[in-house]
């Protein structure tokens, strides 16, 4: 395998001066650049990526921290973010956190020891004072999840009104009592679906029933069934529901299929993040589509603009509404 010395020996030049055209260093003149160049194609000679960037004090890779690899929303993000930074010649790694602080602080000892040069979060239960210490001297973005009036940046939706844009359909389909499957209210997203969904309520003077609000601590089809099966307990059903996730939506048709009811004739059913099943469901799941591709390649190109030293302002993107089967009749 050829190696630098092969290459300036070939070429008839220093070390020095391959090292100067390898870098895309100006003062090599064209005729010693192109002698440079024949070396390097005849050898097939491949410089050390790893060299150079340690010469360069950069490792060329983002670190992408997410909750969980099981959860289908953050595929398509991971997808924008992965072909962005592929296109800046980055690499990125993917750190399921599990929301556990001791792999969360062997993920930020990589930034501080170099291997890496940069973070994008999308742990909602990230260590928040961690971040903000780590936000400080190295490049930070979060995604999806923030902090509420917090100094990095972030890109996300307007999640208060999505959910509200989501429960004002089901009004306006005739339904009057209308359940919330929400997440744990620790999380900031899970905090404003309900004041969307509240505001809806408020605004055609529906009640706000504490009976028909369940929480669960996982995003997950099976959380989506337990909290079906609580409602459908309850002395009066909902005749329609609103859920934080697709996940936990997808669960809750299972648990009324499973109850000898109809969707949407006895239950109407609005999910969120129009994942990739939510479309395969049978009837289609309506859904709030979250546009996830995009968020991940904002979030990668914020991050490699912060990495350059730019001033990275928060995005805050565009949502849909795609009605299906579930709320159609």
């Amino acid at each position: 395998m050829a190696n630098i010395q092969h290459v300036a020996k070939q070429a008839g030049v220093s070390v020095a001066t391959v090292s100067r055209v390898l870098n895309n260093i100006t003062t090599v003149s064209p005729k010693t650049r192109l002698k440079v160049e024949s070396a390097i194609k005849d050898l097939n000679y491949e410089p050390s990526m790893l060299g150079r960037n340690l010469r360069n004090s950069e490792s060329r890779l983002l670190l992408v921290l997410i909750p969980s690899i099981s959860n289908p929303f953050y595929t398509e993000i991971i997808n924008g973010i992965e072909n962005t930074a592929i296109a800046n010649n980055y690499n990125i790694l993917l750190c399921e956190t599990d929301s556990n602080p001791q792999r969360e602080n062997i993920y930020f000892n990589m930034i501080k020891n170099k291997l890496a040069d940069g973070v994008i979060s999308m742990d909602p239960a990230v260590n928040m004072q961690k971040l903000n210490e780590l936000a400080e001297q190295y490049p930070i973005i979060q995604c999806s999840e923030y902090e509420e009036g917090g100094s990095i940046p972030y890109v996300t939706i307007d999640n208060e009104l999505a959910a509200y844009r989501a429960v004002k359909h089901l009004i306006k389909l005739g339904n009057k009592r209308i359940a919330l499957i929400n997440s744990d209210e620790k999380f900031l997203y899970a905090r404003q679906r309900r004041n969307g969904y509240e505001r809806a309520l408020k605004e055609f003077d529906l009640p706000i029933r504490e009976e028909w609000i369940c929480n669960t601590n996982q995003l997950d089809f099976e959380n989506g069934i337990q909290a079906m099966r609580k409602l459908l307990q309850q002395p009066e059903k909902p005749s329609a529901v609103f859920a934080v996730s697709d996940t936990l939506a997808i669960g809750a048709l299972k648990e009324i299929n499973a109850s000898q009811l109809k969707v949407p004739d006895d239950i109407a059913l609005i999910g969120f993040d129009k994942i990739s099943f939510s479309n395969m469901t049978n009837p289609t799941l309506t859904t709030v589509s979250q546009p996830m591709y995009k968020m991940g390649s904002t979030a990668a190109n914020m991050l490699i603009g912060s990495i350059k030293g730019n001033k990275v302002e928060s995005i805050i993107l565009d949502h849909e509404l795609v009605i299906r089967e579930s709320t159609m009749g």
